[in-house]
């Protein structure tokens, strides 16, 4: 674990291997271990960085609101920090919003993007309540929401398999605290739109979808790569595809990585 100091907050982030940089962003209520099978795959042939966003992991708290811009400024100081130049960024779920944010931020910086069970769409009007009641639900009963936000991630049919390993993920989820999951639901509920990145921007993107993602519904989102030079890979599951799907995605991850 190494750190950077970014307007008083302390920055956690992992680096390891050599080769070409890949940048990998955690998803909502997760953090840099929930890379902890890929990391060290792709660091076999690139240098690959975990960094926690805010108010996640070891990383702190900045504010009552962690808009996906000021992410998009922490994972660029760290790259600064870093003398790197040019990156691909995979970013699961919130980690894909902030990937986003800095494509528009720091265009020249990217190299490649995966958005992994993410999306370019901003919130529709149903999802912003949502954020609301759920940043309402948090405060009541802040065990009790982490527990079924957690549930809610893996495709059904998959949850008794996978038994062991939601448990650990709900176990790294309440490691975080109550202003670290309220400033980002406040910051996703903002968020804009980016489709105009998939459509615009030279780089290669990829869009990986759960077909049973009861978070981002399949139907709602696989449309946004239509006319766009995006590749678009489905996978059967949920919106967890890097436990439900670990082996399938290391490949998929694999040949996007090899065609840089």
């Amino acid at each position: 674990m190494e750190q950077i100091i970014y307007k008083n907050t302390a920055i956690s982030y992992s680096d390891i291997g050599k080769g070409s940089t890949v940048v990998l962003l955690h998803g909502f209520l997760e953090n840099k271990t929930m890379w902890n099978d890929l990391a060290p795959n792709l660091s076999k042939k690139n240098r690959v960085l975990s960094i926690d966003l805010l108010g996640h992991g070891e990383t702190e708290c900045l504010g009552y609101v962690h808009s996906m811009e000021e992410n998009a400024e922490i994972v660029k100081a760290v790259l600064s920090h870093l003398k790197i130049r040019k990156a691909v960024i995979i970013g699961h779920s919130m980690g894909g919003y902030v990937a986003l944010a800095f494509a528009e931020m720091f265009p020249t910086t990217i190299k490649g993007l995966v958005l992994l069970n993410s999306t370019a769409k901003e919130d529709s009007h149903e999802r912003k309540i949502n954020r609301d009641r759920a940043i309402k639900a948090v405060k009541q009963n802040y065990i009790n929401f982490v527990r079924m936000s957690i549930a809610n991630l893996f495709s059904e049919n998959k949850r008794d398999q996978l038994k062991n390993e939601i448990e650990n993920v709900k176990l790294e989820a309440l490691k975080t605290p109550l202003q670290g999951i309220v400033a980002s639901l406040e910051g996703m509920k903002i968020r804009k739109d980016r489709q105009f990145i998939l459509k615009e921007t030279d780089f290669s993107k990829l869009l990986i979808l759960g077909k049973n993602d009861g978070v981002l519904l399949y139907k709602d989102h696989f449309s946004q790569i239509i006319d766009t030079n995006t590749e678009l890979i489905s996978f059967p599951e949920g919106h967890m595809s890097h436990i439900e799907n670990k082996d399938e995605l290391e490949k998929v991850i694999d040949n996007f990585l090899r065609k840089k």
